[in-house]
């Protein structure tokens, strides 16, 4: 498939680029990491074909949107007014919210601090959790302590910008075939030692999985090379200036409607130690509508089973 047209959505910081399909109600898409506006199309496709306008965004810091180099623009607060002036230029009414990965945190960021464009939320792979006393980093810090763990080997500015780049497709399907469903074990939460880097014993897979080509891969490293892969990292780089700007949203519920889809193996749900993240999705939500999780799907649901994914969206969207 192909997008139908391209908006760019000035904000503060520049462009932000938005694939826009079909029309009716407004569905704003928000990818996570390492991916882009492309990681959306089963959903853009399905959707918009169903009498949705369907719109697909750059994330700041990837595709063709504005990549700042300060590490604070790359804040929580900061992604969300990029939504809401996405918002602002797609629709006079509040929209439907889809988000994975980080985009999840954007669009319940988002929610919080512009509840009056947010009409749903749809969160993907990463529940809705309220800020707290201890920023997530300081968590990791505790967990992770004397060994290896991504978001703290991606502190250090330039070291993962630099083994990415090196062969940014093969580091690509290292990341992604190594938190799929298809993975033996999770690669982001393997044993090895702290001075180890992000790619040290992931598997290359060959063939690559059915759901991802080399040309899915080519789009999202098409993105990258526009601008660099600092801003990708740099979202990891202002957790802790999350914990400081958000504090005034610490332990606030979300209070639209909201539910929560997940693959049965994403590592996520087990980044700590004898805790199912996913377990308590809707505690922190007044309007829950639901969790569904996808069998044999690991951390990219949307890509890996697209028609699982959908038929939950869909069965959300019916019951708005």
């Amino acid at each position: 498939m192909t997008f139908e047209m391209q908006k760019l959505i000035t904000t503060e910081v520049g462009d932000i680029a938005v694939n826009v399909s079909g029309s009716g109600p407004v569905i704003l898409c928000v990818h996570g990491w390492p991916e882009n506006a492309w990681s959306w199309r089963h959903q853009v496709a399905y959707f918009s074909s169903r009498g949705y306008t369907v719109a697909a965004m750059d994330v700041r810091g990837y595709g063709d949107s504005a990549k700042p180099k300060e590490i604070s623009a790359y804040t929580l607060k900061a992604l969300a007014s990029d939504v809401a002036a996405v918002i602002d230029a797609l629709s006079d009414e509040p929209v439907i919210l889809f988000g994975h990965d980080w985009g999840a945190p954007i669009t319940y960021t988002t929610a919080l601090i512009y509840p009056e464009k947010v009409r749903a939320v749809a969160g993907m792979s990463v529940p809705y959790t309220p800020g707290g006393d201890v920023g997530l980093l300081d968590i990791m810090r505790a967990v992770y302590a004397g060994r290896f763990f991504y978001m703290l080997y991606f502190q250090t500015e330039g070291v993962v910008e630099k083994e990415v780049s090196a062969d940014p497709m093969a580091a690509l399907r290292k990341i992604y075939f190594s938190i799929s469903g298809d993975a033996p074990q999770s690669g982001l939460t393997m044993e090895k030692p702290v001075d180890a880097g992000l790619l040290d014993g992931l598997t290359d897979p060959d063939p690559l999985p059915a759901w991802l080509s080399n040309e899915d891969l080519q789009k999202t490293v098409d993105g990258f090379e526009k601008g660099g892969y600092h801003g990708a990292f740099h979202r990891y780089r202002a957790l802790d200036l999350d914990h400081q700007e958000l504090v005034d949203y610490r332990g606030k519920t979300l209070s639209m409607p909201t539910c929560f889809i997940g693959g049965d193996r994403d590592p996520v749900r087990r980044f700590v130690p004898g805790v199912d993240a996913f377990a308590a999705a809707g505690m922190p939500c007044d309007d829950f509508r639901g969790v569904t999780i996808i069998e044999g799907a690991g951390h990219w649901v949307q890509q890996e089973k697209p028609a699982e994914t959908n038929a939950a969206l869909e069965a959300f969207l019916n019951g708005l």
